[in-house]
């Protein structure tokens, strides 16, 4: 059996929240999260942060373990994923909220434009969920999903995306929020993927899921909530430029690692 790529995502989260399936989308969720979540809570789930840093791949949580054990402490549950070809972020986070290859959904190349066809995010609004994408403004985060009746928030760079997602957190007026950041893949493209200024941009982006995960067990809960480590591609040094890149079929640019963290809701709790 082939190995789950990023697109089976979408009908993940779907299956979860007990909602329809974009229209693309093949009915494939992950089996190993199902797996964990029908022993880790009962019912739906009832809120979901998705954390997506860009580039964060495979290659980076195997060489640097210690680096990412706070994000087992509180995500325990690792998922291998491959990415989709190619490798490039728009293509990546079309097919991750699409549930639809790159053929199906039609972006398939490193081009930013709405996507036009169903996502995720149109299915959750059509069940009466409300949804937010906190991005760095420009991304592809920021652009592909744009015209829907979903709450978008444009922030200058990743700090102010954790700041803005933990608001909405608290907030407490949406059941699906996607923070997305960026340095990681600035900085790998700007030089080596290894050098400490890269690995220290991983740093920050652990450190901020780590904080995202604490505003999310306290404003949610009394919900039954899910909590995602969902980066989209890899990279690799380009040994022509010297610097790191991503956009190709090889293991360290399709090579994923997605972490998830299930909280029940507690037993007797009464939401107004």
């Amino acid at each position: 059996m082939a190995a789950a790529d990023i697109s089976f995502v979408t009908p993940t989260i779907c299956g979860l929240f007990a909602v329809e399936l974009p229209a693309l989308a093949a009915d494939r969720p992950i089996d190993r999260v199902m797996e964990v979540a029908g022993k880790a809570v009962s019912g739906p789930i009832e809120r979901c942060l998705l954390y997506t840093p860009d580039a964060v791949g495979t290659v980076v949580y195997v060489e640097n373990k210690a680096l990412f054990e706070p994000v087992l402490r509180l995500a325990s549950t690792e998922v291998p994923l491959l990415s989709v070809v190619p490798p490039k972020t728009p293509v990546c986070y079309a097919s991750m909220f699409s549930g639809a290859s790159p053929e199906s959904h039609g972006i398939r190349s490193y081009v930013k434009k709405v996507l036009t066809c169903e996502t995720l995010f149109d299915v959750m609004m059509r069940a009466g969920k409300k949804v937010a994408i906190a991005a760095v403004a420009g991304s592809s985060m920021d652009v592909l999903f744009r015209g829907r009746d979903i709450d978008y928030f444009s922030e200058p760079y990743d700090d102010e995306v954790t700041k803005r997602a933990v608001e909405l957190v608290e907030a407490d007026k949406h059941d699906l929020i996607i923070a997305y950041h960026q340095e990681y893949d600035d900085t790998l493209h700007e030089g080596d993927l290894r050098s400490p200024e890269a690995l220290a941009a991983v740093r920050r982006h652990i450190g901020s899921f780590c904080h995202m995960v604490d505003a999310c067990d306290s404003a949610w809960r009394e919900y039954t909530r899910l909590i995602v480590f969902a980066p989209d591609h890899g990279a690799h040094l380009d040994p022509s430029t010297g610097k790191g890149t991503h956009g190709d079929s090889i293991p360290e640019d399709m090579e994923v690692t997605h972490f998830f963290r299930f909280s029940q809701a507690p037993r007797g709790r009464r939401l107004v």
